[in-house]
């Protein structure tokens, strides 16, 4: 029985095909189902549009801090343009971010953090 190149490749291209799909599955996967979802309540510090090839709305939220104590950022990435927009619109105002957290995300084509905010609110003062 000879192995012939035809069929090697045939092979090769069917583990291909084979590894794309389960890439594709396990992104699904990991983008559908969260780790943990919440919200965080801070002042809107920044959002961009970042990224050569996939741009990703990135963001920093400076959370409320105790008198006293070192003030603390949270990192997070929008994926919805409609929730980016708004975002930027309370840019620099008091604002309640509603987030859900996907761990293990395998590209950054999708957002550089973990946490993906999905909702926001302006909050009065």
């Amino acid at each position: 029985m000879a192995i012939t190149v035809r069929r090697v490749g045939g092979y090769f291209v069917g583990l291909l095909g084979l590894a794309a799909l389960l890439f594709a599955l396990y992104t699904m996967a990991v983008l559908k189902w969260s780790y943990s979802s919440g919200e965080r309540a801070g002042f809107m510090q920044k959002l961009s549009h970042k990224g050569f090839v996939c741009k990703t709305w990135e963001g920093e939220l400076q959370l409320v801090a105790m008198p006293g104590s070192m003030p603390e950022k949270f990192l997070f990435s929008v994926r919805d343009e409609a929730v980016a927009a708004r975002i930027n619109a309370s840019m620099g105002k008091r604002v309640a971010l509603t987030y859900a957290q996907h761990i293990g995300v395998p590209t950054s084509c999708f957002g550089e953090t973990d946490y993906f905010v999905t909702d926001v609110k302006e909050l009065s003062n």
